[in-house]
């Protein structure tokens, strides 16, 4: 039996949560506030926290902080919120949250994470927090795959590790290394991205470490190169499996001794960078190839964050569209600021079963398209297929049923509902607890909802 901590100013959230930890066999203290949550822990030796993040007054995450502040042994904290997002799910794992659940929670993950949380009895270790911007772009979404991905993203930014980002083109691997950037204690120092794939081999050793004058033909003055120039901060080494060997040795070794040798020169000059490596490739084939040293692969896969392909995020789809939607309303001065275009149901269900190659880079693109192209306030699935540029292999027809947008906004939104379970249905063939997944739902609401719509 395990002695609990719940910190909620919602007393019928807190009662419910008391009852389902009892009973799971677990003792409860419950309290509503973060102050009350302080002098609660100062006293009392607790087994695991449940701390909500919206309180009036001291919020959860500046509990969380001061708590790290106040204690040299923290108890796992799990942090909770009805309103999730990238900003405050990836601080909340930085400043040491144990994990990051969006409410509601069932009674299954409840269960779930505490066993995680008892297994390990200890909380992440604590970092400064001075940041509380939740706008993170490209990286928005409510589902799990998204969310997995914030929790990486907070825990990764706590440390000065080097990281390894993966994923397919345009799935937004340099939004993941701004984001470490940002949520870091180097946030005030400078970010520095390189693509390695677009710099001939020839110029891109120059690139990275510089070099001195008279170097080569051509070098008529110092260069510092990115290394130098990220000094203190963050330095993205995108598209890294792209890189030549000969250079990646190079690379091995900045990372290993902390310094690098200009181009010409003899002598090496320290640095303090921490290297965010990106890439599409499968890097262990590139090794077994002998495209790819081994021994830099280990030194780069310290951490690693997946980024998930926008097919396996489906209910992030609609989100990021109207995000798009809004950032280009906001970035036009032609265009007033506060009437971004809005999607039609028939548009949205075109978005959703496009199966988006480019990923959230053409979805972006897309809604740029529109924006620029649409003339009306409303964007339909016309509208849709000519900015797609083609109809998309396996997509709805053209036209919906005639009676798609009748009725009131519920059945409509029902309509778009069960059209996004049949897909994600679809799509993993079957597999259910794939498709609470893909769509960022817990396995027991898609249970209900499949009931619900005939789809069992």
């Amino acid at each position: 039996m395990a002695h609990l901590l719940i910190v909620d100013d919602d007393n019928a959230f807190r009662d419910t949560l008391a009852e389902t930890l009892q009973g799971l066999g677990h003792e409860t203290v419950a309290v509503a506030s973060g102050n009350e949550a302080i002098e609660t822990l100062s006293r009392e030796r607790f087994d695991a926290v449940f701390l909500d993040h919206r309180m009036p007054g001291m919020d959860g995450l500046q509990t969380l902080a001061a708590l790290q502040a106040r204690m040299a042994r923290l108890p796992p904290v799990i942090v909770l919120t009805a309103f999730s997002s990238a900003g405050n799910t990836i601080e909340a794992m930085r400043l040491g949250a144990f994990d990051h659940l969006a409410k509601p929670i069932s009674r299954e993950a409840v269960r779930e994470v505490l066993e995680r949380a008892l297994q390990r009895q200890t909380a992440a270790s604590p970092s400064a927090s001075n940041t509380g911007d939740d706008d993170d772009g490209d990286l928005i979404g409510p589902s799990q795959a998204m969310r997995e991905v914030h929790k990486r993203i907070g825990l990764a930014a706590a440390n000065a590790m080097p990281v390894l980002v993966l994923g397919e083109t345009g799935t937004g691997k340099e939004m993941v290394a701004r984001a470490l950037h940002r949520y870091s204690a180097r946030a005030e120092r400078p970010f520095v991205a390189v693509n390695c794939s677009a710099i001939p081999k020839e110029l891109l050793e120059s690139e990275l470490f510089g070099h001195v004058r008279g170097a080569f033909t051509g070098a008529t003055g110092e260069r510092p190169g990115c290394f130098r120039a990220a000094d203190g901060g963050v330095l993205l080494l995108d598209e890294i499996g792209d890189m030549a060997l000969d250079v990646q040795a190079k690379i091995l070794r900045a990372l290993q001794e902390g310094e690098v040798t200009p181009l010409g020169s003899h002598k090496t000059v320290k640095v303090d960078v921490r290297v965010v490596a990106a890439t599409h490739r499968d890097l262990a084939a590139a090794v077994r190839e002998g495209r790819f040293r081994e021994d830099l692969l280990y030194r780069l896969d310290v951490l690693s964050i997946r980024m998930p392909p926008l097919r396996e995020r489906l209910a992030d789809i609609i989100p990021l569209a109207e995000h798009f939607l809004s950032r280009a309303a906001m970035s036009d001065a032609s265009h007033s600021p506060d009437a971004p275009k809005a999607l039609s149901a028939e548009a949205a269900q075109r978005l959703l079963s496009h199966p988006w190659p480019g990923n959230v880079r053409e979805l972006r693109n897309v809604m740029e398209r529109c924006h620029a192209l649409v003339r009306h306030r409303v964007i339909g699935g016309a509208d849709l297929a000519i900015a797609l540029g083609a109809s998309p292999r396996g997509a709805a027809p053209d036209t919906l049923p005639a009676d798609w947008l009748e009725g009131e906004l519920p059945a409509a939104v029902e309509r778009l509902e069960r059209l996004l379970i049949a897909n994600a249905l679809a799509q993993t063939q079957g597999n259910r607890a794939e498709t609470a997944r893909r769509l960022g739902i817990h396995r027991q609401l898609l249970y209900r909802k499949l009931a619900q719509y005939g789809l069992e």
